[in-house]
C-alpha cells in the first residue's frame, strides 16, 4: 500500500493500512495471558452488547465513546490476537476502517478498478454486494462501537469481499504501473497479496461464527 507505517514508540502501534496481518506482538511488561484475556473480553462485550441494544441514544453514546475514549487502546490489545479469532477479526476491521479514513480517494480508485475487473464476480461469489469505502467505515463504526445488531458473519464476509475487490484494483493498478514505476507496482502487488490473506482470515472467522466457534 502506498501509505507507510511509522512507529517510533516501542508500545504504541498505529494501524498499517491494509496490512493488519503482519503486526508484531507489542513489547512491554504486561502479562501476555492477561492481555489476551482482556482482548477477548472487550471483543465479546462489543459484539454481544450491540446485538442486545436497540436504543438510538445508547448507540450514539457507544459510537462517541469508541471514537473519543478508547477504541485505539482496545485495538492495541486486539493486534496481539490470533488472526482467526474474534479479537483478531475486530483488529482487521479496525485497520480497514483506518485505511479508508486515511486514504479515501485512493481506496475509492482501487475499489472502482477492482469492480471493473472481470473476475470480481468469481472472487466474491456467494457474498452480498461488496461495500464501498463509505459503507466500510459506517459498518466498522457500528461494530467497533458495540452498536451492531445485524448478522455478524455476513458483515465479516462483506468486509472480506471489500478486501478482495481492493486487491483486484491494486493488481490492476500494478499492471498499469509496471513499465513506468516497477517499485510502485511491486509494492501494490505485495499489498494485494496481504489483502487476500486478510480476506481469507475474515471468511474463516465468518464460518467459525456460524458454527458458534469464533472465540
Amino acid at each position: 500500500m502506498d501509505g507507510e507505517y511509522v512507529d517510533n514508540s516501542p508500545r504504541h502501534h498505529k494501524p498499517k493500512p491494509f496490512a493488519p496481518v503482519d503486526f508484531e506482538v507489542f513489547a512491554g511488561g504486561a502479562d501476555p495471558s492477561r492481555v489476551s484475556e482482556a482482548a477477548h473480553l472487550a471483543a465479546h462485550a462489543l459484539v454481544h452488547h450491540g446485538r442486545e441494544a436497540d436504543d438510538p441514544a445508547v448507540t450514539q453514546r457507544l459510537v462517541q465513546l469508541a471514537d473519543q475514549q478508547g477504541l485505539e487502546a482496545v485495538a492495541e490489545m486486539w493486534a496481539e490476537s490470533p488472526a482467526r479469532s474474534l479479537p483478531g477479526a475486530l483488529w482487521r476491521l479496525y485497520a480497514l476502517r483506518a485505511a479508508t479514513q486515511q486514504n479515501p480517494e485512493r481506496i475509492a480508485a482501487y475499489f472502482k478498478a477492482g469492480k471493473e475487473v472481470a473476475q470480481v464476480s468469481k472472487v466474491v461469489a456467494g457474498v452480498a454486494e461488496p461495500p464501498g469505502a463509505d459503507e466500510v467505515q459506517q459498518m466498522a463504526d457500528t461494530i467497533l462501537s458495540g452498536a451492531f445488531d445485524g448478522e455478524f458473519d455476513v458483515a465479516l464476509e462483506r468486509f472480506a469481499a471489500f478486501c478482495r475487490v481492493i486487491a483486484l484494483g491494486q493488481t490492476n493498478h500494478a499492471d498499469d504501473a509496471e513499465t513506468s514505476n516497477g517499485a510502485h507496482a511491486s509494492k501494490l502487488t505485495r499489498s494485494s497479496h496481504q489483502l487476500v490473506k486478510t480476506a481469507e482470515d475474515l471468511e474463516h472467522a465468518a464460518a467459525s461464527w456460524r458454527r458458534g466457534e469464533l472465540d
